[in-house]
């Protein structure tokens, strides 16, 4: 049986075309070494096959063909590097209608090309693959005294995959709620964990340790734990810094589990209260956080959620003397950034940043049941920031969810780390 995304992939192509996607190579990390292995996010999608150097292809003529080309099995590499599927498990166990050996792809490229009207192919991904492809076609069409018909014309997959990709099946909800729900475990446990002189990466060892035991593959991204100014940097991984007495320590950390991401951020007091100056900048956050999650609805935009968020944050950082002027004027001039620099959010899925338009031309795309986004409002105050009230210095805030939008409106994933500043202060506390 194949999948179901990949049958809803082959409905959608036109009639008399072939797609060719391939999987992810291993990359070289140093020498002889390789990073660990992770499959490209829409092969990953349509087949479910996760080992490397795999090619799909579909050929839609009537009489649909899924054709896997995977590496063979290899008793000697296999010793080293693990089972392999190969051809015949690419069948029993992928639902392919037939399968090859990867070395044979290009032999036999003229006649999946043959016939077709229309390629799927992604150019500028695997240049190997685009040279090869193309030299086929191009080779094709100069046999133009033979009944040889190469495809006319090459579109992107991803027009189709990445659309496809925004709505959430139940099945992927599930999946997606349990990655959200082991690293909700993993930042509770920092909450308890953190004390004054240790070091972040000691924190950050912690969540990791929590994600591959409760069955994640491990972090859906680098882990970000900074503690004091280093909140204020918005994708700081160095994670070398010490905990403080009377810092805030923030940490960004999702799980990747069965292929897809969580991502959730906290911010709270290393010694387990925040300081009036604290607390205020977060409570405001916090306002704008909840206010935008409640948004999460069928028919609002992602510009109208991040224009609230705006405002909110804009309005109340003149109330604490951060900005000074009318608040509509210092958001038509975006002022508003010095503070608060990024957008509010982004869908998630295989990928942390998912796939899928925010744009339709000038339009703004409107949420759907079944889209899951991140909602994640912040204030950052670098402590060389200029004409501030000094108590608020050195301050970084984010406060991330990973927010469901269903007819009935939204459900967030990760309730099981709180954000409340008194149920953090409690939590710490016992």
């Amino acid at each position: 049986m194949i999948r179901p995304q990949l049958e809803e992939f082959i409905h959608r192509l036109e009639p008399n075309s072939v797609a060719i996607i391939p999987g992810a190579r291993e990359a070289t990390r140093s020498n002889d070494t390789h990073y660990r292995f992770r499959q490209d996010s829409d092969f990953l999608y349509l087949t479910g096959f996760e080992e490397p150097d795999a090619i799909a292809v579909i050929k839609s003529n009537g009489n649909t063909r899924y054709t896997l080309f995977v590496r063979p099995r290899d008793p000697e590499r296999e010793i080293w590097d693990g089972r392999r599927a190969g051809v015949d498990g690419a069948k029993s166990e992928f639902g392919a209608d037939e399968s090859f050996p990867i070395v044979e792809f290009d032999q036999k490229l003229n006649e999946l090309l043959e016939g077709a009207e229309k390629l799927y192919y992604r150019l500028g991904v695997n240049r190997d693959l685009d040279d090869t492809i193309i030299r086929e076609i191009t080779r094709m069409r100069a046999w133009n005294r033979k009944p040889i018909h190469p495809p006319r014309t090459i579109i992107d997959p991803a027009t189709i995959v990445h659309e496809m990709r925004v709505l959430k099946s139940p099945e992927e909800i599930e999946i997606m709620q349990r990655a959200a729900d082991i690293a909700a475990e993993a930042h509770v446990a920092a909450m308890k964990f953190v004390r004054p002189g240790m070091k972040e990466y000691q924190v950050e060892a912690l969540i990791e340790r929590i994600f591959r035991e409760r069955g994640a593959s491990g972090p859906s991204y680098n882990s970000i734990v900074g503690a004091g100014s280093n909140a204020t940097v918005l994708h700081y991984i160095n994670n070398d810094g010490e905990l403080r007495d009377g810092d805030l320590v923030l940490i960004d950390a999702g799980a990747e589990y069965k292929g897809y991401a969580s991502d959730i951020t906290r911010t709270f007091p290393i010694k387990g209260r925040y300081s009036k100056p604290q607390r205020e900048i977060y409570d405001l956050v916090l306002k704008a956080q909840k206010q935008c999650v409640e948004m999460v609805r069928p028919g609002v935009t992602h510009e109208q959620l991040k224009q609230h968020s705006i405002e909110v944050l804009t309005e109340g950082m003149v109330e604490l003397g951060l900005l000074k002027g009318d608040p509509e004027e210092l958001i038509k001039e975006k002022k508003h950034e010095q503070f608060y620099m990024h957008g509010l959010g982004h869908m998630l899925g295989i990928d942390v940043h998912d796939v899928g338009l925010y744009w339709y031309g000038q339009d703004s795309r409107a949420l759907e049941p079944g889209v899951v986004m991140t909602v994640e409002p912040g204030i950052y105050i670098s402590p060389d920031t200029k004409d501030v009230p000094e108590q608020y210095l050195g301050i970084g805030v984010r406060i991330e969810d990973d927010v469901l939008c269903t007819a009935n409106g939204p459900r967030v994933l990760t309730t099981g780390v709180p954000k409340e500043a008194e149920e953090i202060e409690e939590l710490m506390a016992r």
